[in-house]
Formats: C-alpha cells, structure tokens, sequence
C-alpha cells in the first residue's frame, strides 16, 4: 500500500492529535472558526493571530469528514481557500479530509517520457453522459486502445453552480464536488496509470472566478489593485506579501502532483500573469517540481502562452527543461483554421496569407511569430524565436476547448472545414514530431458541439448571457439582435448538455471510420516514429508552393520528410521523398514523380549518415 499526502502551511492538516487549521489574512482580526463535527452541532472557536498574519488553531476532537468554516470580523462566513473539499458548493463550509485515507496502487509508476506523449485533453462533465471522475475512469481503455497516452483534464478546481468550464475556479485545492470527492479523482488517476496513461492537470493560477472568491474579503494582500487584467485586479506575484501568495500557488502544483499523483499540469493563459519577479513563479514551480517528485518520476508542465515566449521552453545543457516542458501551439491551429474554413475574422486575420505556408512553418519551427509585428495586436511584435527549440516542445492540435467553445455556437472544425482540408493536416500534425492532441471527440469526428456553460447566481448569469450576445454583435452575422438571441444562454442547463459527447456515434459511419483513420495514424506513430523522438534538437526545414508543403526534421538516426498537397488542385512532386514509407494516402508513384491528389499526405523515414 502507499499514501500520499502534500503538506502546506495553510488549510485543515489532520494528525494524530486532532486538526490544525491555519488561514493567512493579515488584515484581519479575531477570525474564528466554525466548526461542525460529522453528525454534531456548529461551535465557535478563536483563532490565534501572529505576527505574519497567519490565524492558527488545533481542534483536539476534530476529525476528517467535519465541516468547518472562517468567520470574519463583520460576520462574512466563508471556506478555507485551500480546502481540500467543498461539497456544498464555493458558498457552503469546507470538509476536512485526511489524504492518508486513499491506497494508491500506482506504485511501481514512473511516469512516461514526454516524446511518448499523445495528449486528450477531456471536460469531465461532458466527456460521459454521468459527468463524473467515476464515469470517466470506466472509459479511459478505450482512449489507451486507441494510442492515447495521456489525458488532460480541463479545470477542477471548486466552482460556483453545478457546471463550468472550470476557468471559474475559487477553490484551488478543492476539485469540484459535481464531480466527486477527492478519493474519486485518485481512483480515476491510478486507474490510468494502470494503463499506462499519463494523466495531467490543468490549472489558473493568473486569476479566480467571479463568483465565491472570498479572498478579496479575508485577505486584499492577496491581490494588486495597480495591476489589472480582464479579471480585475491582478494577484499580487511580485509585491508586497507576494512571498505567502506565491508559496500558495507553488504548494497548489506540488499538491496536485504529489498528493494526487498527477503526470504534469497545463498552465492557462501564463502571458495574464503579472509577474516581474527575478524568476517567473512558472520557473519557480519547474524547480520546486524538480525538487519533489519529479526526483522519482517524470513531471511535465505545459504551458499557453500568447506571447509565445520561447525562453520559458528552453532546455539546459543536458535538453532538459528549464521551465515549461513544452507550450501549446495556437499558431499552428490558426494557421489550420483559416486553410480549412477561409475564416479570417479577429486573431484569424494575422494568418491569412499563404495558410498553407504558415502551416509548414508551424510545423517545422513550431512558432510562426517569432518576433513579426500582428496585425490583429496592432502591429506589435510578439513571440521569440523558436528554432533552437526541439520539435516536443510544442503541443500542436486541430482544436481545443477554447477555440471550439469560443464560437458562438461550439462548432467543432470538422463541421466548419473542408472535410478533404482537414483530413490532411490531421495526418500532418499526428505525423509530425511535435506533441499532438486531440479535443474530446476528435478522434471520431463527434457531432455534438463544446458551447460555453456556466451556472452563476442570477444577476452575474443574467451579465454573463448579455455580455456574450453583446460580444458576438461585432461580427456581421450576428449584427441584429434576432441573430444574437440564437446564441444560446451560458447558464442553461440544456446549453451543458448539449455539449455532452455521444459515445454511440463512435460505432456509426462516418464516424467509425475516422475513428480507425486515427487508430491506423496512432500506431504508424508509436511504431515507427516515437523511438526516433529522444533527444531530438533544433527546428526542422519548410517549403513548397501553391499548397504543396514539404517539411523535413532531422531526428534520432532518421530524417523524417512530411509531404502534403493543401493546394485546390492535383500536384506533383519530381523528387519524391527519400527513405521508407512511414504513411502515405493519396499518393502515387509514377515515371514523373509522385502523383498527388488533393489532401494526399506522403511521409516517409530516412535514415541519416552515422544513424
């Protein structure tokens, strides 16, 4: 048997001598605790302030599975901002757990090198009709069947209502109770080591929801007011009393980690990080990860980044990484996007000339801006070079939540795409030495759409739905206000289920056979290219015209060579690549060449001098 429990300086510890309870709000005075034992009445208890601010008390008769609560000076009743539990919502009191109570029986896991990884990244309440850890774990065989071999899970972190995307998160430690309890979320991640899954975490550490975040009220140290985000005020990373607010974020990535055995954690949105520290609170997490687990076993951190700021990827002298193991890579989608949809609205605009070769750039250097000024941002320069990053570094994808669900009406790209388009950079990106991931439903062409959902109190639901009709008014097709009542509401309860995958789609055609397209791409992959991948340095090469790209990288002992027709017509290549077919559809050898038919991809292996 093993256990697993991360200590932290604030929240409910249980030990042999009851509990400590420890809360930092160095504003306030005479906090008190409200306790209520399992079956019991509530009572009140001071709580001893010292000198950093910290309120600490130890509960001799306190046990794991009471509820308890802080109460403040003007009579706010609030959780433990680092409680464990919440199973009455982010308004309700906090339970105390005792993390010792779960048996791992994960213990021969060491986790899976990151060229290995084949990331899905999940909504739990969608990704199941049930919506709940339980409900997941029992179909996690099929992803591993499949080649998946890590999952990503969206946002636990409490919420306020019973769905969300989970980027309203208040609770950080607390994964959401309409889930399951903590001893769910550890079955479901031992039940994926058990098929040799890697299972990660993603976290938003660069604001709270706007519901349930008492923080504000208990602790204004907490956050900067001068500094502010589309959120409100920034959180204070840099400042004074920053010290105690960056040990709650470092603690909350080792918790993850180390109490719920997690593979690694996707950082959202780092560029909203307000952060001018001499080391970046990412690096700062990368080295206590280094210092902790990642001592044992092998721990990823994944960042997105708009900025696109290659030094947060960099490798040390032995091409380890000094922060973010690798970033996801939304250049390469929109470059994508517009070849297969022509769509060139917003951040779209920047990528509408020659998408085909922004794709091959993408695909060979990972960034596409790389320093260039964006259109979309004004003619500001943004990102940094890429070239001396290896091809892992980025986790590329034809969708993702975001995009998806940032639609107005969650359309997934094979519903808006030219079906031919998206076949084939499907293959070049699952085929290529970059990281790849599928959005929940990719694999098998899912029908049901990822629309935005919440469940805000009245008032914040009622701001949430004008605000986005009112958003979508920029847009010609939603210009008159007939057209923006069709968007649906956020907080409907018809708008989350909608967004439900149907598993039954995945035996019908066409869907099945997408399904095995992936499968026949997944196992060309883990085959033959994967033991290539260790150790892979550096940028690989691009060209082409007239939507025939040609991409080539230079690998362990091969040289792989990605040939793809995105053109409008049939192509023909006179040098056909050299080296053994890795893949190859719609491609055809003949006396002048190799015959291309539209969305034909062709990639083969090569081996290298000295290889």
């Amino acid at each position: 048997m093993k256990f697993s429990i991360h200590r932290m300086p604030f929240g409910a510890t249980v030990h042999g001598g009851g509990v400590d309870f420890a809360l930092w709000a160095p504003s306030m005075h005479g906090v008190l605790l409200v306790h209520t034992p399992a079956g019991g009445k509530a009572a009140s208890h001071a709580m001893a302030q010292d000198a950093d601010g910290w309120h600490r008390l130890t509960l001799a008769d306190a046990r794991a599975g009471d509820s308890y609560a802080y109460q403040l000076a003007d009579g706010t009743t609030m959780p433990d901002p680092a409680a464990r539990f919440n199973p009455q919502d982010v308004h309700g009191p906090s339970q105390v757990v005792d993390p010792a109570r779960y048996e791992w029986a994960d213990t021969a896991w060491r986790g899976r090198p990151w060229h290995e990884a084949v990331v899905y990244e999940l909504h739990v309440g969608t990704f199941t009709e049930e919506g709940t850890f339980q409900a997941t774990r029992e179909r996690l065989g099929e992803l591993a069947e499949l080649g998946i071999t890590a999952i990503e899970l969206m946002p636990l972190a409490d919420f306020p209502g019973a769905r969300n995307w989970g980027y309203d998160g208040v609770l950080q430690f607390a994964p959401d109770a309409s889930y399951g309890s903590p001893d769910d979320l550890k079955a479901l991640v031992d039940s994926a080591h058990a098929l040799g899954l890697m299972v990660l975490l993603d976290v938003v550490y660069n604001h709270f929801g706007p519901e349930g975040n008492y923080l504000h009220a208990c602790c204004p140290e907490f956050f900067d007011a001068a500094e502010h985000t589309p959120w409100g005020a920034a959180i204070n990373f840099d400042g004074p009393g920053s010290r105690t607010v960056r040990d709650f974020f470092v603690h909350n990535a080792l918790y993850w980690v180390e109490e719920f055995h997690f593979d690694g954690l996707r950082m959202d949105a780092i560029h909203a990080i307000r952060d001018s520290s001499p080391r970046h609170i990412v690096q700062e997490i990368r080295e206590a990860l280094n210092a902790g687990p990642a001592r044992e076993r092998q721990v990823h951190l994944v960042l997105e980044n708009d900025a696109n700021q290659a030094s947060l990827l960099a490798r040390d002298a032995n091409g380890l990484p000094v922060a973010g193991t690798a970033q996801w890579n939304d250049d390469l989608h929109h470059a994508v996007h517009v070849l297969a949809t022509g769509e060139r609205d917003g951040y779209y605009a920047d990528y509408a000339d020659d998408a085909a070769g922004r794709f091959a750039r993408a695909l060979a250097e990972g960034f596409i801006y790389q320093g260039q000024p964006s259109a979309f941002r004004g003619g500001e320069p943004r990102g940094e070079p890429s070239t001396q990053l290896p091809p892992t570094a980025f986790v590329s994808y034809l969708q993702t939540h975001d995009q998806v669900g940032n639609r107005a009406f969650g359309e997934r790209i094979h519903a808006l795409g030219d079906p031919v388009l998206v076949r084939a950079a499907l293959a070049c990106v699952l085929l290529s030495p970059h990281v790849p991931m599928f959005f929940m439903g990719d694999e098998f062409a899912a029908s049901s759409p990822f629309l935005y959902f919440c469940d805000f109190g009245p008032e914040l639901a009622s701001a949430v739905a004008e605000g986005r009709r009112a958003e979508f008014g920029r847009f010609a097709a939603f210009a008159d206000e007939a057209a923006r009542a069709r968007i649906p509401d956020p907080n409907a309860a018809q708008t989350f289920q909608a967004s439900k995958l149907r598993w039954r789609e995945r035996g019908a055609r066409p869907h099945f056979a997408r399904l095995c397209e992936v499968q026949q791409l997944l196992d060309a992959r883990h085959r033959l290219l994967v033991p290539h991948l260790a150790g892979v340095r550096g940028a690989g090469s691009h060209g082409g015209e007239d939507g025939l790209i040609r991409v080539q990288w230079a690998l362990s002992g091969k040289r792989l060579h990605l040939l793809a027709n995105l053109g409008a017509e049939p192509a023909v290549d006179t040098a056909a690549p050299a080296g053994t077919v890795l893949y190859s559809r719609g491609a055809v050898a003949d006396a002048a060449g190799l015959q291309l038919e539209r969305g034909a991809v062709h990639a083969t292996l090569e081996d290298m001098a000295g290889g």
